[in-house]
């Protein structure tokens, strides 16, 4: 196998050829979301020095996937004499190790498990068999052994967290993240789409930088166009029901998870886990809790601790672009066909949309912010704040505040426009009440720096001077 370009993932690519290149054994495990690139990262570092790869079956039997291994070894070992489907995994780990010993042992062998959750079913015996194999055989013999899972959770709390035979084993963990914008910007200009920002920006606002989906833009396209053929095209658009098959295919009962996600979908600047609770109906417990921490680990959601709250108060947020436009738009418009997107787009529901998007896509890209604001070195915590009012006084909301070592706040306003952002008199006097709000709820004697980050900047009138202290632009995230 040629080596494939890899776009991005330097640090994920140097940490498997840091493995490949080691004195010892090395079992890696690669965790992300489902399409996020895994398997194509695994194979292109890797490409030419795999020795063994399996790819686990969706809701296949035991059986079914001790067939799916012996076709592998049956590939890969090319012998006159083909091996057929053991019964148990722990055959098939013996045949595994007989064909291994069998291959050149002046290099480092590479075998790689892919969907390890799929392999290792119900009361299958493969994690058993599996720490039999790890411990007995190839933590001697000068192995790779790279497990992957789409299944983030299971993967954890299974393999990386497992007590049992594979208890401390795992000596490299990738957790293999959608792209940056810079990254797709790459993705998409290597693929001869070009693309300005702003346009690219849109797009991640659908997709969320995940590779499988970006790999369907094409050139020569407009934006909207692309998001039409991909979103609501009934007959060939992957996105159009791509809502359906993703959560089920990471989770059992997932029908919790999607609940989540609704409820979340419905309140852009997120909830308690008390209003999800009150919002979905699920029961309270154990599950509930194990269903919310699956979808932070999978980078469905994510949570956010207010400044000055307690814990029970932490916020949680939907920041899966796709699962935000799939609930917004998709589900809503695509009965209406293919074309729906050329004229709905640009709409105020869509500029609404998009503010939004543009908000959660900035917090995804906090280095690239703390850098742009010069202060990667200061330490650093961010966080949202929210205070409901009192005495008369009026309440108080900010979305994103970078709390920094140096005695500095910068509270930020992120705003997504088609050209310079404009402050108004009402808006500056609106931004100063907001400042002084939020110094008189939080307390704080740190200096406050209003922050804008937008997409063009901000155009110099009277009311943005001497109000606005940094401003950064949408290159900044790039």
């Amino acid at each position: 196998m040629n080596k494939k370009e890899l776009i991005g993932r330097k640090k994920e690519a140097a940490i498997l050829q840091e493995a490949l290149n080691s004195n010892e054994s090395e079992l890696i495990s690669v965790i992300g979301r489902r399409r996020v690139g895994k398997t194509f990262l695994v194979q292109s570092a890797y490409a030419g020095e795999i020795d063994f790869e399996i790819t686990g079956i969706q809701k296949a039997s035991k059986q079914e996937q001790l067939e799916n291994f012996a076709i592998a070894l049956n590939l890969y070992a090319k012998t006159s004499l083909p091996v057929s489907r053991p019964n148990t995994w722990m055959e098939a780990f013996r045949l595994l190790i007989l064909y291994l010993e069998g291959k050149d042992k002046n290099r480092k062998r590479v075998v790689f498990f892919d969907e390890l959750p799929w392999l290792a079913s119900h009361r299958s015996g493969f994690l058993k068999a599996f720490g039999f194999f790890w411990n007995s055989w190839a933590v001697k013999n000068d192995v790779v052994v790279v497990i992957c899972g789409s299944a983030a959770s299971w993967m954890i709390r299974k393999v990386v967290q497992n007590k049992g035979g594979l208890y401390n084993r795992i000596t490299k963990r990738i957790n293999l993240k959608p792209f940056t914008l810079q990254e797709a910007e790459l993705f998409l200009h290597s693929r001869n789409v070009k693309f300005d920002r702003y346009q690219i920006a849109e797009l991640y606002m659908v997709t969320g930088g995940i590779p499988h989906y970006l790999k369907e833009i094409q050139a020569g396209e407009s934006v909207a166009q692309n998001i039409d053929r991909i979103c609501f095209n009934p007959s060939s658009g992957l996105l159009f029901d791509e809502f359906d098959q993703l959560y089920p295919s990471l989770f059992d009962h997932a029908e919790n998870h999607i609940a989540i996600i609704r409820a979340l979908a419905s309140k852009h600047s997120g909830l308690t886990r008390s209003e999800i609770l009150r919002i979905t109906k699920l029961s309270n417990g154990g599950g509930f809790s194990k269903t919310l921490e699956e979808l932070l680990q999978s980078d469905f959601i994510s949570e956010y601790f207010p400044l000055g709250k307690r814990k029970r108060d932490t916020l949680y947020r939907l920041t899966d672009e796709y699962s935000l436009f799939y609930l917004k738009f998709i589900e809503k418009l695509k009965k209406e066909g293919i074309g729906i997107w050329e004229n709905y787009y640009q709409t105020p529901a869509y500029k609404a949309w998009s503010g939004y998007a543009f908000e959660s896509i900035s917090l995804k890209h906090l280095p690239q912010i703390k850098k742009a604001l010069g202060i990667s070195g200061v330490f650093s915590t961010h966080s949202s704040f929210y205070h409901k009012g009192e005495d008369g006084m009026p309440g108080c909301q900010i979305d994103l505040l970078i709390d920094r070592n140096d005695r500095v706040i910068n509270l930020c306003e992120i705003k997504f426009a088609n050209s310079e952002f404009i402050i108004s008199k009402a808006y500056a006097q609106e931004l100063r009440r907001k400042v002084t709000l939020f110094k008189h709820y939080s307390k704080t004697k740190k200096q406050i720096f209003l922050t804008f980050i937008t997409t063009y900047g901000i155009l110099s009138n009277q009311y943005s001077t001497g109000l606005v202290d940094r401003e950064l632009t949408l290159n900044d995230l790039f």
